[in-house]
């Protein structure tokens, strides 16, 4: 039997969803923002930190770790959860979205050969072994190994790769052991409505206990990515969880969500910190702008986080200004506090029926200094 259960508890009449999934490492609350600690690590804080900000799961990539330091050291050292100290549940993606990625990589039916681009060391990687490199790693959710396109792409190629991505979909179900272990099927095909649904019947044939959207989130703009989630989420189970891969500015995941996604994660909120961009209720501010230089008041006066309990923009630029490591510790703590409240936000907006108007108050006052229009449903919602 699994241990993994998803259950839905709650629907908005927008269509956003409110639910719950249990894993061996603990139970997480959706929608959720999942942060991504690639090598095995958040960038600038301790799983300590990350937790008090509210972090229920996180990301690792097996990618990154099959390179260094090598799945058989992460798994004589107690799998991720012992090697890094994280206690709650982790996910790993499948090394597919880096492989294809890469400037040279040579793809054929069985996998995909390359050179790692940290040290140069030739690789190969194909379903098979990316189970196995997962199943070591040993986190609570593993991805199926696919192909990504890249943002544009023709029809012709995008359906070359789902059925590449529904062949190594199958290998990947057939060769994963751990029943400790969720594997999520990830559907691609592009912005083409017909390979979507394509892909997504096919991996329900093949039964997973979650489904994941791939080939989002790489160049095509929040307005082509609500179109294709407006005909994508309604193809997708309504008893699983929906993941949708690679995403993180909070107008993209509100969308998102707001469409039925469960599931996302993105580098983002500590990318953007550790070169003193923040994330507010009132907007985006960069502390290392002159402005902020004398600046007394806390980074967002609504935050309740420790950095803003704590310290002023003033202090904050003093750090950036005197590279000082801290600087970078402080500003993800705040982030990542952000964007894990946004989500509570969200969850309470859901189970009370008011989405759209929790989405719609929180533009007003994110927006309103750059007097950008707030994202719009394309279907006029």
């Amino acid at each position: 039997m699994s241990s993994f259960e998803f259950h839905l508890t709650h629907t908005d009449p927008s269509g956003a969803r409110r639910g719950e999934f249990t894993t061996p490492h603990g139970k997480v609350q959706t929608p959720i923002f999942m942060p991504v600690g690639t090598a095995a690590a958040m960038k600038a804080i301790t799983p300590a930190q990350l937790s008090e900000a509210g972090g229920q799961i996180l990301l690792a990539n097996a990618y990154h770790l099959a390179n260094r330091p090598g799945p058989d050291l992460i798994e004589k050292l107690g799998g991720l959860h012992g090697f890094m100290g994280w206690e709650g549940p982790i996910l790993t993606d499948s090394g597919g979205y880096q492989v294809f990625s890469l400037k040279t990589r040579q793809v054929d039916e069985e996998g995909v050969t390359f050179s790692y681009h940290k040290g140069g060391a030739p690789a190969r990687l194909t379903p098979s072994s990316s189970m196995n490199i997962q199943e070591r790693l040993g986190a609570d959710i593993i991805m199926a190994f696919d192909e990504c396109v890249e943002f544009p792409t023709t029809h012709a190629y995008a359906k070359e790769a789902l059925k590449r991505t529904t062949k190594w979909a199958k290998i990947c179900k057939s060769v994963h052991q751990r029943k400790d272990q969720a594997l999520f099927g990830i559907s691609q095909g592009a912005l083409f409505e017909d390979l979507r649904k394509q892909s997504l019947a096919e991996l329900q044939e093949i039964d997973f206990p979650g489904y994941a959207i791939g080939g989002l989130s790489v160049g095509e703009g929040l307005d082509n990515m609500n179109r294709a989630l407006d005909f994508i989420t309604p193809l997708m189970p309504m008893d699983k969880p929906r993941y949708l891969m690679g995403i993180g500015l909070p107008e993209d995941m509100l969308e998102a969500i707001e469409r039925g996604v469960d599931m996302m994660d993105c580098v983002i909120p500590t990318k953007f910190a550790r070169s003193g961009v923040l994330f507010t209720h009132a907007g985006r501010i960069r502390v290392t702008n002159g402005e902020f230089r004398k600046d007394k008041f806390p980074p967002d006066t609504h935050c309740r986080c420790y950095t803003c309990s704590h310290f002023s923009r003033a202090y904050l630029h003093h750090l950036f200004a005197a590279n000082e490591v801290l600087s970078a510790t402080l500003t993800s703590i705040h982030n990542l506090h952000f964007y894990l409240g946004l989500m509570r936000q969200a969850r309470t907006a859901i189970e009370e029926g008011r989405y759209l108007s929790f989405k719609a108050d929180f533009y007003a006052l994110y927006f309103r200094k750059e007097r950008k229009k707030s994202p719009s449903r394309s279907k006029g919602k």
